[in-house]
């Protein structure tokens, strides 16, 4: 995990190239006293970082970020009020690469749709 302690995965399971997981954000993580201080909001970056990471071990092997396209933030993360996330990855792997479609998700709001590209280290 490259930021220690922001999350933890209470979840996961693959079925038919769909990674579901669900994840528990750390209200206390240092990540959120910078953004922003008394207004925690989940970084893109880090959500990006979360799907790399989960990726990673669905994959088993390390991976790079080579494109990351149809991003649509469509809500506010704030661990405070909103910390348990369902993260759906829908996978097409290749010899060289992986494509996800992912959707992160609290109760019945979508948070992030994207599409991220990896390449295979």
């Amino acid at each position: 995990m490259l930021i220690a302690d922001l999350y933890k995965i209470n979840e996961d399971t693959v079925r038919d190239g769909v990674q579901t997981t669900s994840i528990t954000l750390n209200a206390d993580s240092e990540v959120f006293k910078g953004h922003f201080p008394n207004n925690p909001v989940t970084p893109g970056v880090c959500m990006l970082q979360i799907i790399k990471e989960l990726t990673e071990k669905r994959a088993g092997c390390s991976l790079f970020m080579k494109k990351v396209s149809n991003v649509k933030f469509m809500a506010v993360i704030n661990p405070d009020e909103t910390p348990d996330l369902i993260i759906i990855n829908d996978f097409t792997d290749t010899q060289d690469e992986i494509k996800v479609k992912n959707t992160f998700t609290y109760g019945d709001t979508v948070a992030l749709k994207v599409v991220v590209t990896f390449v295979k280290l």
